[in-house]
């Protein structure tokens, strides 16, 4: 999708890239708000409805996708930082016998590993079977049926390891469930307990929740809209906006707001969450090149460099998809330039252009004034 920066403020400029995503097809809507310093600012396009006409809103509740890793690196090591856990922890040391009878040795991969995805323990959402289950018609019959993490972390022991602990990044769910597992036999609670007591109810994240079973997104929100991982341009968009939520869980279950995700990672990253020892391991990256994933980054414990945008400047952050929702925060390593992006429609090389393109304005400060 080409994207066309105009004369004028960051506000008239990321303006054009919103109308342009909305126009050229890539989304049915799209919003984009920004914090730097003490102030924020929020933009829209598009529809968060197309039956009724409804448009995009500041403060909608939408599914964030993977960007709960961050939420789950950043209790991990809360946890750390309270000496309950250690990055080195061993899988077995918390999840005894859990990996025993697989290919894989629960003595060699540690918690460390499974945050920043180098453990090589196999992704369960691409177990062909569980895959196939995802696609098309057959997600409706799929998408209200419950799964606890141990049937999921199941599915991917069937499968060989990408490689050996620690010797490269491999993109995968089954180690932000396993992370979260951990953190449950470390305190003694339900993950989601955990995760409100430490980061939710502190930060006031008032439009963010992990509901688990719960299938419908409980406040205004988009239509989230889904070609159901049919991998066709030509497929139509489907409603996909309420499903239960078991099969992302704490690698990427959560509902948030462009505002709320603002708030937590401007308190992450300036670390009003995290002790400065755990603060250095978050931002510790390992290459994930060769692994198929997004190009020019690097990933560290629940977070990730985007290395060089247009404008030579660097921004971490972290994004999710999920059916028919993808949303994108990033900003400066201080967190006081913070930028979230989202749009109700399944991820595409387009929309994640138009939202690069958004963060290249924001942060070429050479061209355009605030």
């Amino acid at each position: 999708m080409a994207t066309t920066r105009v004369p004028g403020s960051n506000r008239d400029a990321v303006q054009q890239i919103l109308d342009d995503a909305v126009s050229s097809g890539a989304t049915p809507g799209i919003v984009t708000e920004v914090r730097k310093g003490g102030s924020r600012w929020f933009a829209s396009a598009g529809k968060a409805d197309i039956s009724t006409g409804r448009a995009r809103k500041p403060n909608e509740l939408f599914r964030i996708g993977s960007a709960a890793k961050a939420f789950t690196a950043a209790t991990t090591l809360k946890l750390v930082g309270e000496g309950l856990l250690s990055l080195d922890d061993t899988v077995e040391k918390w999840l005894p016998g859990l990996l025993d009878d697989s290919h894989y040795d629960g003595d060699k991969i540690t918690l460390r590993q499974l945050l920043n995805q180098t453990s090589g323990i196999f992704n369960f959402s691409m177990d062909p079977e569980f895959y196939a289950s995802g696609q098309g018609e057959a997600w409706y019959e799929r998408r209200f049926q419950i799964f606890t993490p141990e049937e999921l972390v199941r599915i991917a022991l069937r499968h060989p390891p990408y490689n050996a602990p620690g010797e490269a990044f491999r993109y995968s769910n089954t180690q932000y469930f396993l992370a979260a597992m951990m953190v449950e036999k470390a305190t003694g609670e339900p993950y989601g307990n955990v995760l409100d007591r430490l980061l939710l109810r502190p930060l006031d994240l008032t439009g963010t929740s992990l509901p688990t079973t719960q299938t419908v997104i409980p406040g205004p929100h988009p239509v989230h809209y889904s070609r159901l991982e049919l991998h066709d341009p030509a497929a139509s968009l489907r409603d996909a906006t309420e499903s239960n939520e078991t099969t992302a869980w704490s690698a990427g279950g959560m509902i948030s707001t462009t505002g709320d995700l603002l708030t937590f990672f401007s308190a992450l990253f300036s670390g009003q969450i995290l002790k400065p020892a755990q603060m250095k391991e978050m931002f510790t990256t390992v290459s994930t090149d060769g692994a198929g994933w997004l190009p020019q980054t690097r990933y560290g414990l629940g977070v990730w460099v985007e290395q060089k945008l247009d404008s030579g400047v660097r921004v971490w952050g972290n994004g999710g998809a999920d059916y028919g929702t993808f949303t994108l925060v990033m900003g400066s390593r201080d967190g006081r330039h913070m930028v979230a992006s989202h749009v109700n429609t399944d991820f595409s090389p387009e929309a994640y252009a138009a939202f690069l393109a958004i963060l290249d304005i924001e942060f070429d400060s050479g061209r355009h004034a605030n």
